[in-house]
């Protein structure tokens, strides 16, 4: 258990590293979960050495919403006055997130 918040924490903190050093406009989470996805290609991190940490998270995924929601109560009333805007924004770029994954899908189906 504590080999495998280690190995965890220890990629989040690469992360938070690389960003501070770098300047990298990304989320150190981010940077730190593509960092650990190579440490488990190159076999430098083996699977069972964080699949028990890392299913406890996910079994548990639910509980991380739980303060983003209850901060977004806070800001009920601008969401109210800017609704239709919000909804626009968000089916216009969930479209083209659509129309763009497929794009790129069919293009590289392509080139195989």
């Amino acid at each position: 258990m504590i080999r495998q918040c280690a190995i965890l924490f220890g990629c989040l903190a690469l992360g938070e590293l690389i960003v501070f050093l770098t300047g990298i406009k990304l989320p150190s989470s981010i940077i730190g979960m593509l960092l650990l996805t190579l440490f488990l290609k190159l076999g430098w991190v083996k699977l069972h050495w964080v699949q028990g940490m890392s299913d406890f998270l996910v079994a548990n995924l639910g509980f991380f919403f739980i303060p983003p929601g209850v901060a977004l109560m806070l800001y009920f009333d601008i969401i109210r006055a800017e609704f239709w805007p919000i909804v626009i924004a968000t089916l216009v770029s969930t479209a083209l997130v659509l129309i763009v994954t497929g794009w790129v899908h069919q293009l590289t189906r392509k080139i195989k």
